[in-house]
């Protein structure tokens, strides 16, 4: 049995379950999109930056509504959904050239959702060999940029759609 490992997100997997509120309703109201990370808002849904990345340019798409489950968004929730995605993937695949992505969402605790109740979709962009030593051996994850520097990027290519 081969086992993966991320150290780096000891931070947040310690806190994940602690939290009193919804990290991305939290985002969402704080209207200082900056501080929250938020690239774009829609009608429907938002953009915003992992702040526990896997890779520079993991980025969430999240509902506003707080809701757990995606088979019940209402249908102009998900079609938009599907929208900013296709619209991620052009931006990052412009910006940073990787070789493929990671798509998904984790619903429900057992399958990995760090929130449980506010579906969300995780966009991540990889490379080949982006995987190393340094987090097995050191406990440490070697990021190309930090997380202002990927928001202020990315920021100027979400804002040319609007």
């Amino acid at each position: 049995m081969k086992y993966i490992s991320a150290p780096w997100r000891e931070e947040y997997v310690k806190t994940a379950f602690k939290m009193d509120k919804c990290i991305f309703c939290r985002a969402h109201n704080l209207k200082k999109d900056k501080k929250a990370y938020i690239l774009y808002r829609g009608i429907y849904n938002f953009i915003v930056l992992n702040r526990y990345p896997y890779n520079p340019g993991h980025l969430m798409i999240a509902p506003y509504e707080h809701i757990s489950m995606f088979e019940d968004a209402k249908k102009e929730s998900t079609d938009e959904l599907s929208d900013l995605l296709k619209l991620t993937l052009k931006i990052l695949k412009k910006h940073y050239n990787p070789h493929g992505f990671n798509i998904g969402m984790n619903i429900g605790q057992s399958a990995g959702a760090g929130v449980v109740d506010h579906f969300h979709i995780h966009v991540v962009p990889r490379w080949t060999g982006d995987s190393n030593f340094m987090p097995l051996f050191s406990n440490t994850k070697v990021m190309i940029e930090d997380l202002n520097t990927t928001y202020d990027r990315l920021l100027s290519l979400f804002k040319r759609i609007k």
